[in-house]
């Protein structure tokens, strides 16, 4: 079995005077989607924050392609070809998504042909170029954040509740461009509420209570499990659209 791309062990972070991970142990197989499930303020998008150095790491430690990144400053961790993509989506409204899309290809002008494929994702970015960021509706402002994090190529993504507030059709349209990360094998952490949603991207899949991971494994395994899902996460998810 591969090495995966991504390994916490015993993390332990806190946030100002509260104590948030209680020794989080989590891998990210390469080349797959994982979901990071969890209930509210379970601690999900402090563990993002903890990988890329935003949130304190007290004890444990993070590696990535085998070595060790704990401790290490934002940027280090970027340059490394970790992508992070906020729940606040990171985007500057004052800008044209050009220059949302240029500032985020930090290696030099940005790939004509990447550029092409990213607008076959993401078709709206191409025909509001030069349009404000601020000025775009929440999905397609969704659409920006991830397109930012993908324009140079990155060996993991990380992206947090990326359908929190939006529309059927918009959630699907963004179902769509994460199949096609995976078909080119990849490697992306997920922080999902959506279960449909992660159900149908997801191949592995974690859950995290009271910050820590209670359960680990194949997502169809959790998706075909109605019990284990109320046990793990409060509510029959399956049932649910």
């Amino acid at each position: 079995m591969a090495e995966p791309i991504l390994t916490l062990s015993g993390v332990h972070a806190d946030i100002e005077q509260y104590h948030i991970l209680h020794g989080v142990d989590l891998q990210v197989p390469r080349g797959e989607l994982t979901v990071l499930l969890g209930r509210n303020g379970a601690g999900k998008s402090t563990t993002l924050r903890t990988i890329m150095g935003l949130t304190r790491l007290r004890r444990g430690e993070v590696r990535f392609n085998g070595a060790s990144i704990s401790g290490m400053p934002t940027p280090q961790i970027a340059r490394k070809g970790i992508a992070f993509v906020p729940e606040s989506m990171g985007i500057f409204a004052l800008l044209s998504v050009r220059e949302n899309m240029s500032l985020a290809a930090s290696s030099g002008p940005i790939d004509e042909g990447r550029l092409e494929w990213v607008f076959g994702l993401f078709p709206p970015l191409k025909r509001f170029w030069n349009r404000p960021a601020g000025n775009l509706s929440g999905g397609q402002k969704q659409m920006l954040a991830i397109a930012r994090a993908i324009i140079e190529p990155r060996e993991l993504l990380l992206v947090d509740e990326p359908t929190k507030g939006l529309a059927p059709a918009i959630i699907n349209d963004l179902a769509d461009a994460f199949e096609e990360l995976k078909e080119q094998q990849a490697s992306i952490l997920l922080v999902e509420q959506n279960f449909n949603f992660s159900r149908r991207l997801g191949q592995s899949v974690a859950v995290m209570d009271d910050g820590r991971i209670v359960f680990a494994g194949q997502m169809a395994e959790l998706a075909g499990n109605e019990d284990l899902q109320q046990e793990l996460l409060g509510l029959s998810l399956g049932a649910h659209q």
